[in-house]
C-alpha cells in the first residue's frame, strides 16, 4: 500500500510528539511493506509566524492531496494578544470545517498498568473501555453571529437536522460494532438545539434495534463519567459538550498524554491528533508524552487506511512498554523509570521490532 500523509506539527510540544509518531509510522512502513509518503505543513501559531495565517493555502493544498492528516497541537501564550482571526486555534477550527471532518472519535481505555496514575479509585476505572463521539463542525464554536462589545458578549448555538443526523448515525454504527449501547448526551431541559437532538436520536433508533439507547443530560453525564465510567460504551454528543467530557475523561487514564483522537468524514478521510494541548511550558525539554500521538497514528491506520493489524501492533507495543514500567514524566511516580520523549518512543520502536522477530520465528517454525 502507498499512501500520502500530511504532517502538521503545530506549536509547543506538537513537533516533538509528531516526530515520535512519524518514527513509529516508519517502522510500520518497513515491517509491513507499505510506503508512506510524509510531507510537512504549517498550522496554528507556527503558520502565523511564517505566513501570517493560522491555516495558509499551502497547507490546505497539501492536505487536499493527501490521504490522511497527522496533527500535533496548536496554541500558546505567544499569540494570546493577537486579534481573533490570527489566533492559532482558528487554524484548527478552519481545517475541520474546510474538510468537513464532522465526527470526532475519542477512545478512552483504562490500561491496567496505568491505573495507579489516575486520581480515581482503581475499582471505579478498571475495565473502562468507552468511546466519545463528538460532533465537530457545528454548534457554538461555529455559530454566527458571535460578538464581543465593551460590556457584553454573545455567541450563537446552531445545529441543522443534517448535522445532527449524520453524527448520531455515526454513534449508532460504532455502538453496533462494540457493546451495543449508545448514550446520547444533551441539555434537553434548557436548549432548543438539544430538544431537536433528542428527537432525532429517537427517530434514528428504529433503524438500530440491536443498540440500547439512553438519553442523559450533560451535567449528569459529567458526574457519571467519574463515578461510574464503566457504565458507558459509546457517548454521542454535540461539539462543546464533547470537548469538555473528553477532557474530563482523561482522569480515567491518568493523563491527557495517552488519549488519541480521529476527526473523520463519511469517505474515511481524516485528521488524527492527540487531545492534549501544546503545553508550551515543557516544549523542547523532552518531557512530552508521545503516546497519544503514536496512538493517533494507530487510529489513522485503522480508520483511514483500513490497516487493522498494523494498528493493533502499535497498540500492543505501547501496552507492553507501559506494562514493563516505562513512563514519561506525566505518568510516573518518583520510583518509576522515567524516560524522555525520544527514549520512550525508542522503547515502542524496539517492541515493534521484537514483535516482527517473534512473528518471523513463529512463521518459520510453522
Amino acid at each position: 500500500m502507498r499512501k500520502r500523509v500530511a504532517v502538521l506539527p503545530g506549536d509547543g510540544i506538537g513537533p516533538e510528539v509528531t516526530e515520535a509518531a512519524v518514527k513509529v509510522l516508519k517502522v510500520i512502513e518497513r515491517r509491513f511493506k507499505h510506503t508512506f509518503d510524509i510531507e510537512y505543513g504549517a498550522i496554528g501559531g507556527a503558520a502565523i509566524d511564517k505566513h501570517n495565517n493560522p491555516l495558509p493555502d499551502e497547507t490546505i493544498e497539501l492536505c487536499q492531496g493527501s490521504d490522511a492528516i497527522l496533527l500535533g497541537a496548536v496554541g500558546g501564550p505567544k499569540w494570546n494578544g493577537n486579534e481573533a482571526a490570527l489566533r492559532p486555534e482558528k487554524g484548527l477550527l478552519a481545517i475541520r470545517k474546510h474538510f468537513d471532518l464532522f465526527a470526532n472519535i475519542r477512545p478512552v481505555i483504562a490500561v491496567q498498568s496505568l491505573l495507579q496514575a489516575s486520581p480515581l479509585k482503581q475499582e471505579v476505572i478498571e475495565n473502562v473501555d468507552l468511546m466519545i463521539v463528538r460532533e465537530l463542525t457545528g454548534g457554538l464554536y461555529f455559530g454566527e453571529p458571535s460578538k464581543r462589545t465593551e460590556n457584553a458578549a454573545f455567541d450563537t448555538l446552531v445545529y441543522t437536522r443534517n448535522e445532527i443526523e449524520r453524527i448520531v448515525e455515526k454513534g449508532f454504527e460504532l455502538a453496533r460494532l462494540r457493546k451495543g449501547k449508545l448514550t446520547s448526551v444533551d441539555k434537553e431541559n434548557v436548549l432548543q438545539t438539544s430538544k431537536l437532538w433528542r428527537e432525532i436520536v429517537e427517530e434514528k433508533k428504529a433503524g438500530y434495534p440491536d443498540v440500547e439507547v439512553e438519553h442523559m443530560l450533560v451535567d449528569s453525564a459529567a458526574m457519571q463519567l467519574v463515578t461510574n465510567p464503566s457504565a458507558f460504551d459509546v457517548i454521542v454528543t454535540e461539539n462543546m459538550f464533547g470537548d469538555i467530557l473528553s477532557d474530563e475523561a482523561s482522569v480515567i487514564t491518568g493523563s491527557l498524554g495517552v488519549l488519541p483522537s480521529a476527526s473523520i468524514r463519511s469517505d474515511g478521510f481524516g485528521l488524527y491528533e492527540p487531545i492534549h494541548g501544546s503545553a508550551p511550558q515543557i516544549a523542547g525539554q523532552g518531557k512530552a508524552n508521545p503516546a497519544a500521538a503514536i496512538l493517533s497514528v494507530a487510529m489513522l491506520l485503522k480508520y483511514s487506511f483500513g490497516l487493522e493489524e498494523e494498528a493493533s501492533a502499535i497498540e500492543e507495543a505501547i501496552n507492553v512498554v507501559f506494562r514493563d514500567g516505562f513512563y514519561t514524566a506525566d505518568l510516573a511516580s518518583p520510583i518509576d523509570r522515567v524516560l524522555s520523549t525520544n527514549d520512550w518512543t525508542d522503547k515502542v520502536v524496539d517492541e515493534l521490532d521484537l514483535q516482527s522477530v517473534s512473528n518471523d520465528i513463529m512463521f518459520t517454525y510453522n
